[in-house]
């Protein structure tokens, strides 16, 4: 944890919610202070289905008729979250907020905003850690970053 110096930010992630803290002390006893909170709203994709998925009949028109594969509106929304939140990421590296950062979120979220960060901020990361952490008190964060840096 060397690299977790004071004014070290960290992300946790998921698909639908962010939360940037950033380290008050140092990397042997880390205290990590609420910067800013980020949600997304986004609704199940049951909720955002305009209708029953379309159907089409069979060549011929004969057979049986298949459904299309209606949009995962879900699924959408969190890639959209994703590049939403790489935006913030690089609006706040660029006007110097942070200089070391640490990425906590679930493996595919990780991925996903890993593909969509920007090479100034890529450059300040200095850790990723694949897990959800989300929903877990501050200090539980603590312990749990510590322990995987």
């Amino acid at each position: 944890m060397a690299g977790m110096t004071q004014g070290t930010w960290v992300l946790i992630a998921d698909g639908e919610k962010a939360l940037f803290l950033e380290n008050a002390t140092d990397a042997e006893d880390p205290h990590l202070q609420v910067v800013s909170e980020h949600q997304q709203d986004n609704p199940k994709t049951i909720d955002q289905a305009a209708n029953r998925p379309g159907r089409m009949n069979a060549p011929g028109d004969t057979g049986p008729r298949s459904a299309f594969q209606d949009t995962d509106w879900h699924e959408l929304a969190k890639d959209r979250f994703a590049a939403d939140l790489a935006d913030k990421l690089y609006e706040k590296s660029h006007k110097g907020k942070f200089d070391k950062i640490v990425l906590v979120a679930s493996p595919n979220v990780l991925g996903e905003l890993r593909d969509q960060l920007h090479q100034e901020v890529t450059s300040k990361v200095i850790g990723e850690i694949p897990k959800t952490l989300t929903n877990h008190p501050i200090d539980e964060i603590e312990k749990i970053v510590k322990a995987d840096l």
